[in-house]
């Protein structure tokens, strides 16, 4: 099990105008790197994402899941879930699944008129967050989210800061690395950053 939940970084940052999520993009098994090129962080729908950190197979299954039930919810109710409810779901899935876990720990985001954050264990354990990191590197995340994270942070500023943070734990954490990240959900939907700009805030640090 340690061996599968090696590397990884992933980092989340609630805002008043949105919220941001960024992750590294190597996927590793032991010592070997498997993949330069993973997706990290999932839409599940325009307003709410899943950043993962873990077995590639559990984060995927848990994703197709939750897509399904925000869809479902959408259609029976009339409205999209709100992502406490997401949250809440999600713990309560991996809660009901916790004497076969899914291999994980995660970070729901999203926009329900401010940004909201929730990082949730492998047993359904569920936090309500300003900022959180997960993965091998958290504690390199973590080192610079501390110190830098100010609570009136608007998006704009919070994207850099979250491009730093995976940034400086790939310098350190040898199962964080190939690349970055990013998406922002703010009032105006769900977006991925291109690599130009995340090298352009690259350059700036």
């Amino acid at each position: 099990m340690a061996d599968k939940l090696k590397g990884t970084t992933t980092v989340g940052i609630a805002c008043s105008d949105g919220i941001v999520l960024a992750a590294d993009r190597r996927a590793s098994i032991s010592n070997m790197v498997m993949s330069k090129n993973v997706t990290k962080i999932f839409k599940i729908d325009e307003h709410s994402a899943l950043a993962g950190a873990g077995n590639v197979g559990d984060i995927l299954g848990l994703v197709r899941v939750l897509r399904s039930e925000s869809s479902l919810y959408k259609a029976r109710v009339g409205k999209k879930m709100s992502v406490k409810a997401l949250a809440t779901l999600t713990s309560n899935i991996l809660h009901r699944n916790r004497l076969m876990p899914y291999l994980g720990w995660f970070l729901i985001g999203g926009f329900d008129g401010e940004g909201r954050l929730y990082s949730i264990d492998m047993a359904g354990g569920l936090t309500d967050d300003k900022f959180a990191a997960a993965g091998s590197g958290m504690e390199f995340a973590y080192a610079v989210l501390e110190s830098e994270y100010k609570k009136d942070i608007k998006v704009k500023e919070a994207i850099k800061l979250a491009v730093k943070a995976i940034n400086i734990a790939m310098r350190r954490d040898i199962f964080t690395g190939d690349g970055i990240m990013v998406v922002k959900i703010t009032k105006d939907g769900y977006k991925e950053l291109g690599k130009d700009e995340i090298e352009a805030i690259l350059k700036e640090l």
